[in-house]
Order: C-alpha cells, then structure tokens, then sequence
C-alpha cells in the first residue's frame, strides 16, 4: 500500500527525488585557531590549513604531539570552518501573486528548497511577505523540520499589498545567521527593490530572486481599446494604441529583469525568471539544476 502523502506541495516521488539534491550556495569560512572554543554546529565541518607557534592560554588539544615529539617545541594545528548555512525562504504573498497561478507555483519551489535544505543538514526559516505585517516559520532542523515547512506553506493566502522591502526589513529583525535567502515572487509590488536585497546583502544573507510570472504577463495580448487594473492598487488606465504599449511593455519589462539581475549579482546573489505556467517538476528538477541553483 503506497505510503500517504504528507503535503499538497510535493507528492512522495518528489521528495523522494529531492532528497538526491542539495543547494549549491556559497558557504562562508572563518579561519579558526584551536585555541578558541569550536561550536558543535550540526551540519559544521572543518578543513585543516596550517600550523602556528603554541601560544599561553591556547588549548593544547590542539597542539600537534607528533611535530613536539621531533623537534621539541609546540604547535598549533589551525583549521578552516564551515559556518552552518541558514536557508531564508521568502514568499511574496502580495495580491498581484493570486494572478494565474503564482503564488502555487511559489509555494511548490519553497517547499521544494525548504525540503532539500532541511535534508541537507541545513536550518531552515520561511516568511510571507507582502502582507499587513511578515508572518514567519522560526527556523527549523533536519527531517522533522519538513513537515513543519510544508504545513506553514501550505497556508499562504495572496492577496497583501505591503511592500517587499518593508516586509524583509521586518523578517530581519528576528533573523540570526549567514546563509542564503531566497525570494519568491513576481517582483512587481511597489517598493524599493535595491534597498530589499541590500538589506539581505548586510544581514549576511545571499540574495537568491526567484521571479515567478503569469503567462500574460510575459507575452499579453491586447487590441484596440482596452483598460488596465493594477491588482494591487485597484487604480486604472485606459488605453487606446495596443499596439505601441506592448512594445513598450516588453522594453520595460526586459529592463526590470535586467535591472533585478544586477542588483542580485553586485551582491552576491542570482537571479532566474520563470512562467506560472511552466510545470513544477521541469522548473525544480531541470530549470534550477541548469542554471546551477541545485546540484
């Protein structure tokens, strides 16, 4: 009898498949002597780099008995550590998400992130953005975690209008740790974008941007006379030349895309853009290991 399913996000294959996986990020090393006290950090390792002469005061666990054996004299075997990696997951729940799919495509790639850093060793927290105020899963650990992370997940609602940069504000101010933070959304809310991910960027968190668009809105179409609604705001504006707004739509919009990557890249970060039409399996198990995200 085949096992229940334990989340709407991901079907038993999946995460079956996502436990072979592991997010490719950069982790931070901090050079420590063995004179200092080493935190037990689940999923820490260390890497031997050098010696140096023993000093009073230094932990002589460290000290190399075998180079004192031969020549008399102590030394202090120093090391590389790995910092535990926290993985911020950031969901973008403003109302423009509730359009064609968005914010489900958004909640299937968290989860699936989410469930690759938890099996990884790495600690995991997830927020919804976009709302009145930021509501937040406090970070969690290994397999237990995952249940957790779906279950949170799977309760996102979109329909805010909160800005994205007040809402990651907010999400720092309880964060603690360097790691990676990854931001899910179509990144059309009003709000200053470069002060987001530099604000990420200053808190030691990578900014990963994940743009997740509606089919029409990366190829619309539109004759003759026409009135757009913003789905946030509710304002509206009447057009009448289609042909000559959606050639200046496209221009914009390859403009924003560009605009995102760069602010991604001067930090450290990435940037892929997606459709909401796209399935989630080829997004997840292709998309994002092409373009390196996964490995």
């Amino acid at each position: 009898m085949p096992a229940a399913q334990i989340s709407t996000l991901l079907g038993n294959r999946d995460l079956d498949r996502l436990a072979r996986l592991r997010l490719n990020a950069s982790r931070r090393f901090t050079n420590r002597a063995r004179g200092e006290h080493l935190a037990a950090k689940g999923g820490a390792s260390t890497e031997f780099c050098d010696f140096r002469d023993y000093s009073p005061g230094d932990d002589v666990r460290f000290v190399d008995w075998n180079i004192f054996a031969r020549i008399n004299r102590p030394y202090l075997k120093q090391f590389h550590q790995e910092e535990e990696l926290h993985i911020a997951l950031l969901v973008d729940a403003s109302a423009s998400m509730s359009f064609e799919g968005k914010i489900t495509l958004a909640q299937r790639l968290a989860a699936a992130l989410g469930t690759i850093g938890l099996r990884g060793s790495e600690k995991v927290s997830a927020c919804v953005l976009g709302g009145p105020a930021a509501v937040r899963l406090a970070p969690c650990t290994g397999r237990a975690g995952v249940r957790r992370l779906l279950t949170f997940l799977e309760a996102i609602e979109a329909g805010g209008d909160r800005t994205i940069d007040a809402g990651i504000e907010e999400f720092l101010r309880q964060h603690r740790g360097r790691g990676t933070a990854i931001v899910l959304s179509d990144f059309l809310t009003p709000g200053d974008l470069k002060r987001a991910f530099s604000l990420l960027h200053n808190a030691g968190l990578e900014p990963w941007a994940l743009q997740i668009l509606a089919p029409s809105e990366i190829a619309p179409e539109a004759a003759g006379d026409f009135r757009l609604v913003d789905s946030e705001s509710g304002a509206t504006l009447d057009i009448s030349n289609a042909g000559d707004l959606l050639a200046l739509y496209h221009e914009h919009r390859a403009a924003h895309e560009a605009h995102l990557t760069t602010l991604c890249q001067q930090r450290s970060g990435r940037f892929l853009t997606t459709s909401a039409a796209e399935p989630f399996e080829r997004v997840c198990f292709e998309t994002l290991r092409r373009k390196g995200w996964i490995v």
